[in-house]
């Protein structure tokens, strides 16, 4: 099997397990420097989550009072009106879609990069202004803007970048699943019914999954390298 493997793949499958394992190892091995490394992550993760409640509630007809982030990795967004079932999914669900939009482009789409970091800074910095909660809040939206714009111009890193920040994302998803009875998800069974809080959190995870899954398989079939034509050999001339 590994021998099918073409030499884009292994350079693929290199970068993701280094990009896995400089996570994992600012995680659970770095101590308090590793935390406070990855602080701006977890904020950078929260404020997707909290943006994914907040989209959730403008396509279904919502209005956005505000998007709060704070300074423990905690959020909130205030929404008026729109599908309530919608709006709590749209946290994980919409992040886990938002990793792995952002997995795939540092990995494959080297060249939408640089608009995707400027693109996602923008908006933070928009979600600042136009949804303010708290000046904590806004100031840390416009840090983290102007962060990933900045890193918009370094064409040496972007992609690790945007690759490491999707990584994060889907693995804060599956670390935060059970979050507790005022979590999105309690509120979810709450509102919903029909299934226990522990089902509908397979069911949760069970979406995220299959998304990175067919995500990293999308990843991979794209090296593989096309067979050549078949060519049949020249007619002998007579």
């Amino acid at each position: 099997m590994l021998a099918s493997i073409t030499p884009t793949t292994k350079t693929t499958l290199i970068r993701l397990g280094a990009v896995l394992a400089v996570y994992l190892a600012l995680v659970f091995l770095a101590g308090r420097f590793g935390r406070a490394i990855v602080w701006p992550v977890n904020i950078f993760v929260t404020t997707l989550h909290e943006l994914g409640h907040a989209l959730g509630g403008l396509i279904t007809g919502g209005k956005v009072e505000h998007v709060q982030v704070n300074a423990d990795g905690s959020g909130q967004a205030s929404i008026l009106g729109g599908n309530i079932p919608i709006i709590l999914m749209g946290g994980y669900i919409g992040s886990a879609v938002f990793g792995n939009i952002l997995f795939y482009i540092g990995v494959r789409a080297g060249t939408l990069a640089r608009s995707t970091l400027f693109i996602i800074g923008l908006f933070f910095i928009f979600s600042a202004f136009i949804w303010y909660a708290h000046i904590f809040s806004s100031l840390v939206q416009i840090f983290m803007g102007a962060l990933l714009i900045g890193f918009a111009v370094k064409k040496w890193i972007m992609r690790e970048i945007l690759m490491f920040l999707g990584l994060a994302s889907l693995m804060y998803i599956i670390q935060d699943f059970n979050g507790g009875p005022t979590s999105d998800l309690a509120t979810y069974t709450r509102r919903m019914g029909f299934f226990s809080f522990n089902i509908w959190m397979l069911i949760w995870l069970g979406i995220v999954l299959a998304m990175t899954y067919f995500n990293i398989r999308l990843i991979i079939r794209k090296d593989k390298a096309p067979k050549p034509k078949e060519t049949k050999p020249p007619k002998p001339v007579a």
